[in-house]
């Protein structure tokens, strides 16, 4: 993991902050472990973990007025001057447009100003402490420095309804820990902070100007070309030398087997748009993309494409092959990652601590035995549904604009899928609904759906897509939470629903970017659960400016069928590359949850063991014989949302990691604070204080 951390003070001195800490409660001298100091007294600034030299830049004005820009970044150090001259007066949008995944963080006098981003796969964290404000991008170390405790109704609404922010709300698994939503940016004055947004608010009066669908996709694709140069722009990173050779194993399988990435740079080429996008514009472009001369594969030039063939689970055939066809561009070379049952979901439970609990940790084993043969710096194509995609909830926003001749294709497809000639009255009719229901009618139909425990499973595409026509829905594992939990989140929806007022916004808008911000919070997760030492992950199309680029993309283009594909075609074409095989983009009928079943009839045994005294069960979330039935039922093959029992599974195996550490992230105190000092204490029959 890496993060920064840092500190705003009252005043200059009261709280005795210095270059070498920060004075706890008790007098005592704390500074983060293994960390570099980047700016010191009376605010300090820390970089920790394992960040390259070139993800760390600082440029000073003077004494009083400098820039911290951690990650990727595109700008040159003459930018982020001007910039930090710029930001002296209040601006901060502008901070937050150059190619790349980075945070930034500006000190003007006594103000700190830390930017968060569009996605939320960068977020930003605070909690007050010693009589000013702490802040950082990971949660747990300042939960570790306030000796946090666990947020249960975080928890029971992390369950209950993920998807919706009012649920979550700023909250963290920590109690007292808090989060500022993506797009905006943490602002401190000597110690006092403010929670600002720096991206315009479009107003419902009338509807947005049409944007032309030509000049639309052609942004996306600067904007893609742009991040992707950003990276190949950066110096290159060499692992660590290989040991030596091991008999019976070639360099590739020493490598893996150890845990090194391939040095240079490499994608993943599953076969999908996305990937296959960034893989060949990654490869087409001007400089190095490819591993370094002399190391590795001695490809040279060639950039590394990584393609993950299952054996335990078929179904995905077409996609390999079309990856096949990709990788015979001479400036790729194919590495073909075979995985059998034990690259199963659920089949290794074993991993690092997490800064939050998300699903994507039951796979985790999964993703590592794919990137193990990956390069040093690694593009994914994560992200491009939520960012490209639209939202079924879409169809009611085009009815608010009276766009309602865009409706015809989107609905014919899924007539077409489900063969009822009575699909679109119905699609049209919940689409009217939502268009007239307001924000805070929704949030209390949901919290009357939780009291009430009514989680009718949708079938088909029709009825996924009648469900996500709502403002907000219960998630898949809300129908194994305890009544008690449930009333906790209820009460919680219905106390936002009195201050949301009439909640003057979009439906579809609001709904894909909540979409947005779990995907981007989840791969968060699998990049520290499936983390290869000396690796990055990168996910472009969670840039800012990538993100940007895709929200000024008509709806009338993206509620189409087969919007994705096509607009990466096109972005593909406009950067020179063509001749794609023939089936590119189409969707895949083969799911993934061939290998979750399979994955959890050979894990059931071990998933009964760790719900047989659970945790959740203590913090009284869960019955732990109602979960046990459902493992056991879903082992069998009856039809249960899978994605709920991960939700379950993940975060219990995440509470059992976060109890089971020994040590902290500060170092000089006294009593060696840390998140969760306690454990979790049963509660029972009651509902948190909180609510």
């Amino acid at each position: 993991m890496r993060w920064l951390v840092g500190w705003s003070s009252t005043a200059p001195g009261v709280a005795g902050i210095g270059s070498a800490g920060a004075t706890g409660y008790d007098g005592e001298t704390v500074h983060p472990v293994g960390s570099q100091l980047l700016w010191g007294d009376p605010d300090p600034l820390w970089a920790v973990g394992d960040w390259r030299p070139d993800e760390v830049r600082v440029v000073k004005a003077d004494a009083d007025n400098r820039i911290a820009v951690l990650g990727i970044c595109g700008a040159s150090d003459e930018e982020l001057r001007r910039a930090l001259f710029t930001a002296r007066g209040g601006a901060l949008r502008h901070l937050t447009t150059w190619p790349g995944s980075y945070t930034a963080v500006v000190k003007v006098g006594r103000r700190i100003t830390v930017c968060g981003d569009l996605a939320g796969a960068h977020p930003v964290f605070h909690t007050p402490w010693a009589g000013g404000t702490a802040y950082a991008t990971a949660a747990l170390p300042l939960a570790d420095l306030i000796e946090a405790n666990l947020d249960f109704g975080h928890l029971a609404a992390l369950l209950a309804a993920p998807d919706v922010p009012a649920a979550l709300r700023d909250s963290t698994p920590y109690e007292g820990v808090r989060r500022i939503p993506p797009g905006h940016a943490l602002v401190l004055r000597a110690g006092t902070r403010e929670i600002a947004g720096y991206e315009p608010v479009a107003s419902l009066a009338v509807a947005a100007p049409t944007a032309d669908p030509d000049h639309a996709v052609d942004a996306v694709r600067d904007a893609l070309v742009e991040a992707v140069r950003a990276r190949l722009s950066a110096p290159r990173h060499v692992p660590g030398l290989d040991p030596g050779p091991v008999p019976g194993m070639g360099p590739a399988e020493r490598r893996a087997r150890r845990g090194m990435p391939v040095p240079g740079i490499g994608a993943d080429l599953s076969g999908g748009p996305a990937s296959a996008t960034l893989a060949l514009l990654a490869a087409g472009l001007p400089g190095r993309p490819g591993t370094l001369l002399g190391h590795g594969t001695g490809a040279g030039e060639r950039l590394l494409a990584v393609t993950f063939n299952d054996l335990a689970v078929g179904g995905r055939e077409a996609e390999v092959e079309r990856a096949g066809a990709l990788a015979a561009n001479p400036r790729l070379h194919h590495v073909v990652v075979t995985g059998g049952e034990e690259t199963l979901p659920y089949a290794d439970l074993d991993g690092p601590l997490t800064d939050e609990p998300g699903p994507s940790l039951v796979t985790a084993a999964r993703h590592r035995a794919r990137l193990a043969s990956g390069s040093a710096d690694h593009f994914t194509g994560h992200g491009a549904r939520q960012v490209l995609d639209a939202h079924p909830a879409r169809l009611a926003d085009l009815l608010m604009d009276r766009k309602r001749r865009h409706l015809v294709r989107p609905v014919a497809a899924l007539a077409k899928a489900d063969g009822s000639v009575m699909v679109p009255a119905r699609v049209y009719g919940a689409a009217r609904r939502l268009a007239r229901t307001p924000y805070r009618a929704g949030l209390e139909a949901l919290a009357e759906r939780l009291m009430r425990r009514r989680f009718d499973e949708p079938k088909g595409a029709v009825g996924a897509s009648l469900a996500a026509l709502t403002w907000a829905r219960p998630g898949p594992a809300a129908r194994w939470l305890t009544g008690e939990a449930l009333a906790e989140v209820s009460v919680l929806l219905q106390a936002e629903a009195d201050r949301s007022g009439t909640g003057a916004q979009r439906p579809g808008e609001h709904r894909a970017r909540a979409a947005l911000a779990r995907s981007a919070a989840d791969l968060r997760v699998l990049e520290q659960a499936a983390e290869i030492r000396s690796q990055r992950l990168h996910a472009p199309f969670l840039d800012n400016q990538v993100v940007r680029a895709c929200r000024a993309l008509p709806e009338a283009l993206r509620v189409q069928p087969g919007a994705r594909s096509a607009i990466l075609r096109t972005v593909l074409e406009g950067a020179g590359v063509t001749g794609l095989p023939p089936g590119w983009g189409a969707p895949s009928h083969a799911s993934s949850a061939a290998a979750t079943r399979a994955g959890l009839r050979m894990a059931a045994d071990p998933l009964l063991d760790l719900f047989a005294t659970p945790l959740l069960a203590d913090a009284g979330l869960v019955e732990a014989q109602v979960v046990r039935e459902a493992l056991h039922s879903a082992a069998a093959g009856d039809a249960l949302p899978l994605d709920g029992l991960a939700d379950l599974v993940s975060l219990e195996l995440w509470l059992h990691r976060l109890l089971a550490r020994r040590g902290t992230c500060w170092t000089g105190t006294p009593a060696r604070a840390r998140a969760v000092p306690s454990g979790i204490q049963p509660r029972r029959g009651a509902l948190a204080s909180g609510a």
